[in-house]
């Protein structure tokens, strides 16, 4: 890794929007409750009867048995309640501290967190198509989520910077999330050497004293749905909660492959594996921070492959919400997610419908929140912009309705006079700037002033936007001793090891 230059970057001016949402509108309950009491019992006879492995670990399972679980083999069965027993210790709300504490972010209660696509292994643009992403594309991407304000945690692999070796681009990853962002971040969890890695990386940052009474990184694994949690997740729950730091484990589960077609089924499902995590979480370190995850799709039973912004999902986020609110652990749901190979009317519809139904389900945290395509197999450059726009909205549309004096706007109608109109009046002057959600993506001219500014589409106002941001991009300040630190321990790790590309 090349030395960074002794200049740190400026420092810049917060935009004037909140750094988390703190939900003031009620939640949409899908399921009545004599449903949910019925799901909820299914779920303790999934723990308790069915099981769930925990492979390849003889420590987690040694952690478990020593709990009173019932291990057999690698089949770990929870007895009546304890699943529910350990996970009551889970806050049911923490902070994740920022590198500028501002954008420090609440997960967990009545707060929301908007975070990017996560994982793909390419990327697309207008002008360069799909193509496998790079460490360069990596760090564009950090750099923008650092400057789009509706996006409240930088995320974690924004894209697999597949120019850089298997076994040493989580390195990388954590370097560009800690040096070209001052937001709240994921760690890496792929091994248990990169979770370490991850961890003590952000202990060089904030020190590892702060972080034994405060959450800075999180990380974020799934389960190997159906009913099995593999070493990748367990040793990652062990580095992060016995860090005290936050781990999310989301089961992933397709429909018809990965657990049964119905969903009342795949919720029960997703609900099993999560606590079954979130109780080991607790038997590691009892009140470290852990949230459930969701990510429950349909597919195509006839070529087998997902599909998004289906009303399957879209019910999935809606029920998974209501048991999670039951036992108060914080949830992870997915966002703007679409099959869409491309930026078009197809991701637009698909992406609303699936992010509308996980912001009202109240997901505490929500991944995939903007630049998801194909499946989550690319993330797109240009998709990440209007989606991120489309945030804006939904962070207006949680903080409900003022219905106070201002809101209700009674000394106007004693200005206006009937037939009259409100655009000059004192009320409407001072609510001018924040009376309506401006959209800075959406063209709401003339078709005339349209075409005289040359008839752009949506996707190429997003294309230029995304480079007019990387030119005005600047570097957050960082202490220069902490800097120098990070990349001595980047290049250090990187010169023990050869490179493995697989």
């Amino acid at each position: 890794m090349t030395r960074r230059s002794r200049q740190r970057g400026k420092a810049r001016v917060p935009a004037k929007v909140p750094a988390f949402i703190q939900r003031n509108i009620p939640y949409f309950d899908f399921c009545v409750p004599e449903q949910i009491e019925e799901i909820e019992v299914h779920v303790d006879w999934l723990l308790q009867e069915v099981g769930v492995e925990f492979r390849d670990d003889p420590k987690a399972l040694q952690i478990l048995r020593a709990a009173g679980v019932d291990v057999q083999g690698e089949k770990a069965r929870f007895p009546d309640g304890l699943a529910r027993q350990l996970c009551s210790t889970i806050p049911s709300e923490f902070t994740q501290v920022a590198r500028d504490p501002a954008k420090s972010v609440r997960i967990g209660g009545r707060n929301q967190v908007f975070a990017p696509a996560y994982g793909s292994p390419f990327i697309r643009d207008l002008d360069q198509g799909r193509r496998y992403g790079t460490i360069e594309d990596f760090n564009n991407l950090v750099k923008l989520v650092k400057d789009l304000p509706y996006l409240h945690h930088s995320g974690g692999v924004l894209v697999e910077p597949c120019d850089v070796p298997v076994n040493k681009r989580h390195l990388d990853m954590v370097y560009g999330h800690l040096c070209y962002s001052d937001k709240p971040l994921l760690g890496m969890i792929t091994a248990k050497e990169r979770a370490e890695d991850s961890v003590a990386m952000a202990q060089i940052l904030f020190g590892k004293a702060f972080m034994e009474d405060n959450v800075v990184i999180m990380g974020n694994v799934n389960a190997n749905s159906p009913m099995m949690i593999d070493k990748v997740a367990s040793q990652a729950i062990q580095v992060y909660c016995g860090a005290n730091q936050a781990i999310i484990v989301a089961p992933f589960i397709l429909g018809g492959a990965m657990g049964p077609v119905t969903t009342a089924a795949g919720v029960a499902q997703a609900m099993a594996e999560a606590m079954a995590a979130g109780a080991f979480s607790q038997l590691v370190r009892q009140g470290a921070p852990f949230v459930m995850g969701n990510f429950l799709s349909s597919m195509s039973l006839k070529s087998g492959a997902p599909t998004f912004g289906m009303p399957e999902p879209i019910m999935s986020n809606y029920m998974i919400g209501q048991l999670a609110r039951r036992v108060g652990i914080p949830l992870r749901c997915g966002g703007s997610l679409t099959a869409s190979k491309i930026c078009d009317a197809q991701a637009a519809y698909e992406s609303a419908d699936s992010m509308h139904s996980t912001a009202l389900a109240g997901a505490n945290y929500v991944l995939h929140a903007a630049g998801w395509l194909e499946g989550g197999l690319s993330m797109g450059y240009e998709k990440l912009i209007l989606d991120a726009d489309r945030l804006g909205v939904y962070q207006r549309m949680l903080g409900g309705v003022a219905t106070d004096t201002n809101g209700l706007a009674g000394q106007a109608y004693l200005e206006v006079p009937a037939g009259g109109h409100f655009l000059g009046c004192a009320h409407t002057m001072a609510n001018y700037e924040t009376a309506f959600y401006d959209a800075p993506m959406s063209d709401s001219e003339s078709f005339e002033q349209w075409q005289e500014q040359g008839s752009k589409e949506a996707v190429v106002r997003a294309n230029e936007r995304y480079k007019s941001m990387l030119r005005e991009y600047e570097m957050p300040a960082m202490d220069e001793a902490a800097a120098d630190a990070l990349t001595d321990y980047v290049e250090r790790k990187k010169a023990s090891m050869d490179d493995a590309w697989y």
